[in-house]
């Protein structure tokens, strides 16, 4: 199962409990407007709305409803612990008051969420009535697309199946697709087929292009690139036993930039889409790549393998020089790609590298605004030089065991071409810990940010940089 229904949610229902949700400077006036016994019930157990405090309204039936404290918070992490704390039963109605309900909707559908494929729920979420709320559905079923790929085992979601899953991901959009392997494969992508050379699993790039209904022969041309290791054992520079075991979320990055290509055809934004996933499995064999291997790339650029647990920026550096060959009005690419970065910005925060200081700023106010957060690193060039060796034009990896995220990012901006606006998020995917909103397990981190900013340049609200 790589996709569910958001069953949390229902249009509407001819019965309802009201679910209120309330500061606490409003909390005297809801007070007021309950019924006595309610009222009573409420003040004698202290109820102060504090963030995520939630109590019972008492009928003669048993439950006759909720009240959710919201404390200051305004993100959607507010709603999101909500759909397993209410009782089952006749579906939740939130009542008006001070908080979006687009922020609700939404927060409520990220902690109804639970991977569900491979073991029997307990119980299902309690069902709010959320009729409207497109944006909102939207990004939550492509929220819970994204959780179910990057959740999945490697044995059931290897290169052919994530491959396959964009393909049709993009064909029920319209989508024109591709799926490029064998000799085809090492031609075009021979970076690809050398991280894949290892493992029984064939390597193979999933090509999707697609064009918004409105969208001209001239519209801005978005391009999307996404890491899809599907299992990384570090090749011969093997892993320890540890950092294998959330190793199937190697393929993040292409879970999030699918996420994010659901998003744009689902709301028929006014662009031209390609998107690029290259699906992998790094292993080793006696045919995979071995330490000091060169290996020349589609632009040319020969690499000279420095460590094999650097494969993420050897998959996606192709996909970057086809990409360019195309002149995108902005270029992305997704990646799980280096523990650097969350040693600098822990599990949460994608680091943002950009070559634009405009779209950057955009990017950021956008993850602002949509409560989900990026980090801007510098691609500090200084530091490009430790990239150099005197076999080949570059080394996958630095010479210094200093800045491993931003020489990682030098890396992959040798492969876009000039003028090209170019971000790189590198992240986590990963929820080591259930927090409201957040289960434990795959994440969409970055992708909302990367859509709200997207949407509003497409539709004319941002500067006229991607025009």
């Amino acid at each position: 199962m790589l996709e569910q229904a958001l069953t949390c949610l229902v249009n509407d229902a001819a019965e309802t409990r009201p679910l209120f949700a309330v500061r606490p400077g409003a909390l005297a006036g809801l007070l007021d407007s309950l019924s006595p016994p309610q009222s009573r019930f409420l003040r004698q157990l202290n109820f102060r709305a504090e963030a995520q405090e939630l109590m019972f309204l008492p009928g003669e039936s048993g439950v006759a409803g909720a009240v959710l404290g919201l404390g200051d918070h305004t993100s959607p992490a507010a709603f999101g612990d909500l759909a397993y704390r209410l009782p089952e039963g006749a579906p939740w109605r939130l009542q008006p008051g001070d908080y979006d309900p687009a922020v609700a909707t939404l927060g409520y559908c990220l902690g109804a969420y639970r991977y569900g494929a491979l073991k029997a729920a307990k119980r299902a979420p309690a069902q709010l009535v959320a009729p409207g709320q497109q944006r909102s559905r939207s990004a939550a079923a492509a929220t819970w697309m994204v959780r179910d790929l990057v959740n999945t085992p490697a044995n059931l979601l290897g290169p052919e199946e994530l491959a396959e899953f964009a393909v049709s991901l993009g064909r029920r959009s319209g989508a024109c697709t591709e799926t490029i392997a064998g000799d085809a494969l090492t031609e075009a992508y021979p970076t690809v087929a050398a991280v894949g050379r290892g493992s029984s699993r064939a390597a193979r790039v999933a090509f999707l292009r697609w064009s918004g209904s409105t969208a001209h022969a001239a519209a801005p041309l978005i391009s999307l690139c996404g890491k899809g290791v599907c299992f990384d054992t570090g090749g011969y520079d093997i892993k320890p036993s540890s950092g294998m075991l959330r190793m199937k979320k190697d393929m993040g990055g292409a879970a999030t930039v699918l996420g994010l290509a659901r998003m744009i055809m689902e709301a028929d934004l006014p662009v031209r889409l390609v998107v690029r996933v290259g699906c992998v499995e790094n292993s080793i064999s006696g045919s995979a790549m071995r330490p000091l291997d060169v290996i020349r790339t589609r632009k040319g650029i020969t690499v000279e393998v420095g460590n094999t647990d650097a494969e993420g920026r050897l998959v996606l550096c192709d996909l970057l020089t086809d990409a360019c060959d195309e002149s995108p009005a902005l270029l992305v690419d997704c990646a799980t790609l280096t523990g650097a970065a969350r040693v600098a910005l822990g599990p949460d925060l994608p680091a943002l590298f950009c070559n634009d200081d405009d779209w950057a700023e955009t990017l950021l106010r956008h993850g602002r605004e949509q409560h989900d957060p990026l980090w801007r690193l510098p691609l500090w060039r200084p530091y490009d030089r430790w990239l150099d060796t005197s076999i080949a034009d570059v080394n996958n990896v630095s010479s210094k065991p200093h800045a491993g995220a931003i020489t990682a990012a030098l890396f992959l901006q040798r492969f876009v071409s000039p003028g090209t606006i170019w971000n790189h998020i590198d992240l986590y995917a990963w929820n080591d810990q259930t927090t409201p909103g957040h289960p434990e397990g795959g994440e969409a981190y970055g992708m909302r940010a990367l859509f709200d900013a997207i949407a509003a340049r497409a539709q004319g609200a941002g500067p006229d940089r991607t025009g």
